[in-house]
């Protein structure tokens, strides 16, 4: 994607792989900044502190970060140490499991002296392939949109409601819910996307609005509670979210908030899409309400909010009276009885098992 006329992955490696680099993300919208990490312990902290953020982007984060271990040290315990660590960084997101369980079995089934190659052509291929799947995903569910896109007159734009960030910066590249957004736009389709602030970390406020701002895309920011509002009165034609984890029955994790606007679209005869690339799926687990864990991050999320001053700097202030306490679940899960379809790198399916199972058959004997 462009940044200032500049094409940019969210992670790179540079030095020939004995360093990666990463857009922070917690300094969006304000400011455009990239950090070098350098050894595994940074990758974790970047993925604990949400500097990197985003179910994708966090398994490709992982990858890179054992090519770091790699770098540090070829010792199997290390690598088995630096895997744990990086595992334990952030716990709903599955493509962090997925890219370790990759990445370790395959370090440390070659000798010590080829860690390090294996690791570097392993960590880019994983990178490359999100780029590739996501690309996918926008042609599938670019099919959707001009399908919708076709019952009105050519100057009435087709109003799509995402909630959270989806985009480039979630992923390495293209982005998931917000891949068909970019394709569709790109290719004449009148679109405007209503673009949920998602508290309380604002993810949609900064970072979505950003990414289709800087790509020319028109959106509206709206409070996370206009939606449905707005789905009353005929303002949302459908809604497409990312995931952070997929069950094999298609109950879809998303950042909190994504089951209400689940309700209001079902309510409102909405259709409501999740787009992931399998690396998302969780193929041991089948009920998600009760099977996914859901992270509990730090109260100063709820309570503590930065925007901009006059002078474009960032300022973190309180919102909450002090001495209140707050509780900050980082994400929910919509079951699949409100999902209209899942959109993958290998297609469009029905939320359910036997659907998910007939685009991966390789799964059936998981």
């Amino acid at each position: 994607m462009q940044v200032n006329g500049t094409a940019y992955r969210s992670i790179w490696l540079e030095d020939e792989g004995r360093s990666t680099r990463i857009i922070d993300q917690t300094l969006l919208p304000f400011q455009f900044q990239t950090t070098r990490l350098t050894r595994a312990g940074d990758a974790v902290a970047a993925i604990a502190d949400m500097v990197v953020r985003g179910a994708p982007l966090i398994g490709a984060t992982a990858a890179c970060g054992m090519l770091l271990a790699v770098n540090e040290d070829t010792a199997d315990q290390h690598l088995r140490s630096a895997a744990n660590a990086l595992l334990a960084a952030r716990p709903t997101a599955v493509n962090l499991r997925w890219a370790l369980e990759r990445m370790l079995p395959a370090l440390l089934n070659v000798p010590a002296a080829e860690r390090f190659d294996t690791a570097r052509r392993l960590a880019q291929q994983i990178c490359d392939e999100d780029v590739a799947n996501n690309s996918a995903i926008g042609d599938h569910g670019l099919q959707i949109l001009q399908q919708m896109a076709a019952r009105f007159e050519p100057d009435r734009p087709l109003n799509v409601l995402t909630h959270c960030n989806a985009g480039w910066l979630a992923t390495v590249d293209w982005g998931t819910a917000l891949a068909p957004i970019f394709k569709a736009h790109n290719a004449g389709t009148a679109i405007h996307v209503w673009v949920d602030e998602t508290r309380p970390r604002n993810q949609g406020a900064s970072l979505t609005a950003w990414e289709l701002n800087a790509h020319g895309v028109p959106h509206t920011v709206i409070a996370d509670n206009a939606g449905g509002h707005l789905m009353q009165h005929g303002q949302v034609d459908l809604c497409i979210v990312g995931s952070d984890r997929t069950t094999r029955c298609g109950d879809v994790c998303n950042k909190i908030g994504t089951y209400l606007k689940a309700l209001a679209a079902d309510d409102n005869e909405v259709p409501f899409y999740a787009a992931l690339p399998s690396s998302t799926i969780d193929w041991t687990l089948c009920e998600g309400v009760s099977e996914i864990p859901i992270e509990e991050r730090a109260a100063e999320e709820v309570t503590h909010i930065t925007g901009s001053d006059a002078d474009n700097r960032s300022v973190r202030v309180r919102v909450t009276p002090q001495g209140s306490p707050a509780a900050n679940p980082a994400f929910d899960v919509t079951p699949r009885r409100f999902i209209s379809g899942i959109i993958t790198e290998r297609g469009v399916c029905a939320a359910s098992e036997a659907a998910l199972l007939a685009l991966y058959p390789e799964q059936v004997e998981h």
